[in-house]
């Protein structure tokens, strides 16, 4: 069974973590060229009492994206889904925390997340601004 401690400390391994409270960390991974990207992953509990971790990744600000544009291209089938929170637009993936391996269900689809979040950041507002 993985643990939220094991996914935290996975993360702080490997990466530059910018924001950290105890349900959530935000932090950066190089991508394509000299370009960045933020991600957050966040503890999810589910109500019957499964652990979730969800990742997301921010494309831009909704009010400056063609959020039409936004949807098609999140519909591609290896993304879990997309999201406007708190004004960004944001790619999301989220699996159960129960036996989750690390390497296939959290850094893999992390690292495609990310990918497609940039190159869609790149796409929609020719900036590099997460």
């Amino acid at each position: 069974m993985t643990s939220w401690i094991e996914v935290i400390n996975y993360v702080r391994l490997r990466y530059e973590v910018l924001e950290e409270t105890d349900d959530w960390l935000r932090f950066r991974l190089d991508t394509a060229g000299e370009r960045t990207q933020q991600v957050s992953v966040h503890h999810l509990p589910d109500l019957d009492g499964s652990e979730w971790v969800e990742i997301s990744s921010p494309v831009g600000r909704a009010d400056e994206v063609d959020l039409l544009r936004f949807l098609e291209l999140a519909g591609l089938p290896e993304l879990g889904g997309a999201a406007v929170v708190d004004g960004l637009a944001l790619l999301k993936h989220v699996a159960p925390l129960e036996d989750l391996s690390i390497r296939d269900e959290f850094e893999r689809p992390l690292t495609l997340l990310v990918s497609r979040a940039d190159a869609m950041e790149h796409e929609l507002t020719r900036r590099d601004h997460f």
